[in-house]
């Protein structure tokens, strides 16, 4: 018998942090993504209908724009790191199991909006590169996308009238903890609608806490 693939290893609080002096390494006038918003812009690939290469994804990390590289530049470093976390992310979702996303906290006066701001806009980033999921119309959807781009200034999000008119009903999250625990379960639900399973009907994960404590970088 074949003994079934390990699952790959998260990354370590070391390696991210090398992970985002790679991505600060990025050589301008490419802007790069920040680990919180790769983190976001990952899960949005990975929960388009059809998960889209990485010939095609790929840009996106490197640059907002999804502008070039310098033929010079070496970015096998950071794609190794990032694939690994792109694998951890694709188990993750395809078993609906719990994962800890990369959602940092800020000082004590910030919002827990603003602590998964640049989460969501990685997450936003992916939608506009590739357009499929939010172009299905499937009622299931509108809900956990809400309790995702709730957390962005409704002045813009004016072209989403189903999402804002949902977003109006829902209560905020009181702290970062209970943001991150929606967060994951949105996903989940996502993925119900876009990346069914074959087989056993899907599970919403568990509740934790599971915010990181990591300063905000700039």
């Amino acid at each position: 018998m074949t003994p079934a693939p390990l699952p790959p290893r998260p990354l370590a609080e070391a390696e991210i942090e090398t992970l985002q002096g790679l991505l600060d390494a990025v050589p301008a006038p490419l802007e790069p993504l920040d680990v919180s918003a790769l983190d976001g812009y990952l899960c949005g690939v990975l929960l388009q209908p059809q998960a889209p290469p990485l010939a095609q994804w790929w840009p996106g990390v490197l640059d907002v724009e999804g502008r070039p590289a310098p033929s010079a530049f070496d970015a096998a470093p950071l794609q190794a790191l990032v694939l690994r976390r792109h694998a951890e992310l694709e188990r993750a979702i395809a078993r609906r199991d719990w994962f800890d996303p990369w959602v940092f906290e800020l000082d004590e006066a910030a919002s827990p909006s603003e602590a998964l701001l640049p989460w969501v806009a990685g997450f936003a980033a992916a939608q506009e590169r590739f357009p499929a999921l939010m172009a299905l119309a499937e009622p299931a959807l509108v809900e956990p996308l809400a309790l995702l781009y709730l957390h962005f200034d409704p002045a813009d999000l004016e072209d989403a009238q189903a999402l804002l008119e949902v977003i109006e009903t829902l209560e905020p999250p009181q702290d970062l903890a209970e943001a991150v625990q929606d967060l994951v379960r949105a996903l989940m639900l996502i993925a119900d609608a876009t990346r069914p399973r074959p087989a056993a009907p899907p599970r919403a994960p568990s509740r934790r806490s599971a915010a990181r404590r990591h300063p905000r970088r700039a």
